[in-house]
């Protein structure tokens, strides 16, 4: 079965010219989720994206929300090696775009949770604008909130994004954080005023980095994570103080792992971290209570159909 790739523009002309804008898309769902589909359609169209171009603009279809995650049917009911390898393919196609030649940048224009936040993180910025409703919205890892942890390096994405020991310690908890706190945190590398000039912001940005920086140095892992010699000296510095206030749970030891598997550094360390995430996810979904609480889950995303 051949895979339709999703939607993209290319920018021919103007100050904006070879800019590519990937919109996530999924007509039959309310709001965009990361399933087994989505990400091969992600797929086939980071294959079929021109050779000429000047950065790229990861953006969403939906109004609601960026991405609100990661398919959890798929976590709860497939079988662990099925799971496996639905973790592992989205690695492999989350890492194609953080090896894409050209600077990329995420446009957030709604809640980022679970996957949502990895694919986003996986490219070079984090571009971000306040919600249509006007009310703050959700953005973080809330996984272990269901007795689980992140599959596809937001252990090791995050907390080279804000504090690392507040990146560790809400990652470990499964706490989210509104969009006002991670603009605080200094998350985002623009913010747009408006919805509107979102995806324009998000283009500058990308437009901006090429000029300045060129093409991007890319070396197997994504630009901005822990194992990164910028970024892995200050969670060296915290990840102690924030192993021993974390919560003896198989969740937080999950994160931790992760975190400590990362610090390796180089292209060793991110897929081992990997490797951590995605076998840790796998054991922990299996757990009594990641099922009590993925069911009363369903149960009450079903009440409010």
């Amino acid at each position: 079965m051949t895979i339709k790739p999703l939607p993209f523009r290319r920018d021919e002309s103007g100050k904006f010219a070879g800019v590519v804008t990937l919109t996530l898309e999924q007509p039959s769902k309310p709001v965009v989720v990361l399933d087994h589909d989505l990400i091969q359609q992600i797929h086939a169209t980071i294959d079929a994206l021109p050779s000429d171009v000047r950065g790229l603009v990861l953006a969403s279809g939906s109004s609601r929300v960026f991405v609100a995650g990661a398919d959890l049917k798929t976590i709860s009911e497939w079988d662990d090696d099925q799971l496996e390898r639905y973790l592992a393919y989205g690695q492999r196609v989350f890492g194609m775009l953080a090896e894409l030649p050209y600077p990329t940048a995420a446009a957030i224009n709604g809640a980022a949770l679970g996957g949502g936040l990895e694919i986003a993180m996986h490219c070079d910025g984090l571009i971000a604008c306040p919600s249509t409703s006007g009310r703050p919205y959700p953005i973080g890892l809330p996984e272990a909130g269901l007795c689980l942890c992140p599959g596809w390096g937001g252990t090791n994405l995050l907390p080279a994004r804000i504090d690392p020991a507040v990146a560790i310690s809400k990652t470990a908890l499964g706490k989210t954080m509104l969009f006002d706190e991670a603009v605080e945190l200094k998350m985002f590398d623009a913010i747009a005023d408006n919805p509107d000039d979102l995806l324009d912001v998000a283009k500058g940005w990308v437009v901006e980095q090429a000029s300045t920086n060129g093409s991007p140095r890319r070396e197997g892992c994504p630009s901005r994570w822990i194992g990164n010699p910028k970024f892995a000296s200050t969670v060296l510095g915290v990840i102690d103080a924030v192993s021993e206030e974390m919560a003896d749970s198989p969740a937080a030891t999950a994160v931790l792992d992760a975190v400590h598997a990362g610090l390796v550094g180089g292209v060793e360390g991110w897929r081992s971290a990997l490797k951590v995430e995605r076998t840790r996810l796998v054991y922990l979904r299996n757990q009594p209570d990641a099922r009590q609480a993925l069911e009363a889950f369903f149960a009450s995303s079903a009440k409010k159909k």
